[in-house]
């Protein structure tokens, strides 16, 4: 058997320390870490690394079920990949523990309100913007792509696919700023 850990943090600029430390007292021998979103498991290649090698009786450690996944359906995901592969997931912070009835119901009550949270902060967040456009203070992204280049390159008589090539951008682009 193999206590595997696992420690993320959602950008660049905080510190994983702090998990990793509580992982290896609690008697992980491999720690893998990263530096990424947690609000899907694609592109997490250490998470991905991880449950492709764990085995039948080992065990994968986080600090709390939050570093692992942010939505109820992913977590179900990586339990169910845990489950099928013999493993079980265990939280240092948190009364988890897969390989028991009540580790499990606490699992999916913290995972109903980890996708909880998300939800709200994304409502929030939205909520902001909405009222600095009205207030004229967020204007969105500036425009990358002058529609006048293309026009001109349009009157060259390039087609979409060379005038996307030649500006480096997508011919969706091109397209959608020819008709409008």
């Amino acid at each position: 058997m193999t206590v595997f850990g696992y420690a993320r943090v959602s950008t660049t600029d905080q510190d994983l320390s702090l998990q990793i430390d509580a992982l290896k007292a609690a008697g992980c021998e491999i720690i893998r870490s990263e530096k990424r979103s947690g609000t899907s498991t694609a592109d997490r290649q250490e998470l991905r690394t991880l449950l492709d090698f764990i085995r039948t009786g080992d065990v994968l450690t986080v600090t709390r079920v939050d570093r692992l996944a942010r939505s109820v359906a992913d977590l179900q995901d990586i339990v169910r990949e845990l489950r099928t592969k013999g493993a079980a997931l265990r939280a240092t912070e948190q009364p988890i523990d897969t390989s028991t009835a009540a580790g499990k119901a606490f699992l999916d009550m913290l995972g109903v309100f980890a996708e909880f949270e998300t939800n709200l902060r994304r409502e929030r967040q939205l909520e902001g913007i909405a009222k600095a456009k009205a207030e004229g203070v967020y204007k969105g992204r500036p425009r990358s792509i002058q529609a006048d280049q293309i026009a001109a390159l349009k009157a060259e008589g390039l087609g979409a696919s060379d005038i996307a090539k030649r500006l480096g951008i997508g011919r969706a682009s091109v397209y959608r700023l020819l008709s409008s």
